[in-house]
């Protein structure tokens, strides 16, 4: 447009400028901030307490961040997690126990008259009937209260089930009192119960089982055998119970 009126219109005129420009320093002002935020990150790294290769992979993990990125990193870095120990879990310390009795039981010295089996998850006290009863009798005699007095601190000591078992040999019994094996087995085995129990062994801890002959350890066909299957086994459980 020509003349004055044209002149009068531009005067209010304004050339609107490139969008590029307008954010040019809005770029270069993100670009120093990012510069600023990885070497927070590289200066943090190297303060922690990692290797040397850990520091080196987090530097080249901050520098391919983002701005916003590198906030979040930042944030995680100032609040580490701490580590947690494990804790050792229940069965784990019922079989370290389980070792030291048996080691300890190892070293004690309880005599000829007492016979150590160490077995997976039990040990065993084994002991002759002939020293604990008479021929066809369930009661102690005072030697063989005097063997179970050597075995009760041990068996106080833990905390474990005692399973007393009482064993004969294959010679029949028919008495008033014992019409077979299976009657003779189990009283000897409850008699060496109550016994422990007037020991101060919690009767909870304590239970008595007969057997009879049907468990041997020897051959029943000579009279040396047969005095080997008459026995009475406190069998102490090093495991617990499954159930």
């Amino acid at each position: 447009m020509s003349g004055p009126q044209g002149s009068r219109f531009a005067r209010w005129h304004i050339e609107p400028q490139r969008e590029e420009e307008q954010e040019a320093w809005l770029v270069t002002y993100l670009d120093m901030l990012t510069l600023l935020l990885v070497m927070l990150v590289i200066m943090l790294a190297m303060a922690g307490k990692g290797d040397a290769k850990q520091n080196e992979q987090t530097a080249l993990e901050a520098a391919s961040l983002t701005a916003g990125e590198q906030v979040v990193a930042l944030q995680s870095s100032a609040s580490p997690i701490p580590s947690i120990a494990p804790v050792p879990s229940p069965a784990t310390d019922v079989e370290t126990e389980a070792d030291e009795v048996a080691r300890s039981v190892a070293d004690l010295a309880l005599g000829e008259d007492i016979e150590v089996i160490v077995n997976d998850g039990s040990i065993s006290f084994r002991i002759s009937s002939e020293i604990l009863f008479g021929s066809g009798r369930a009661e102690l005699e005072d030697a063989g209260l005097d063997v179970i007095d050597r075995l009760v601190p041990t068996l106080a000591a833990g905390r474990y089930r005692i399973i007393v078992e009482g064993h004969t040999d294959n010679l029949p019994i028919q008495t008033e009192r014992f019409p077979s094996n299976w009657e003779l087995s189990a009283s000897r085995a409850s008699s060496v119960v109550r016994y422990l129990q007037l020991a101060d062994i919690e009767a909870t801890r304590l239970s008595a089982t007969g057997y009879a002959d049907t468990r041997p350890i020897a051959d029943n066909t000579d009279e040396r055998g047969r005095a080997s299957n008459r026995r009475v086994e406190l069998v102490m459980r090093t495991e617990p119970d499954k159930p």
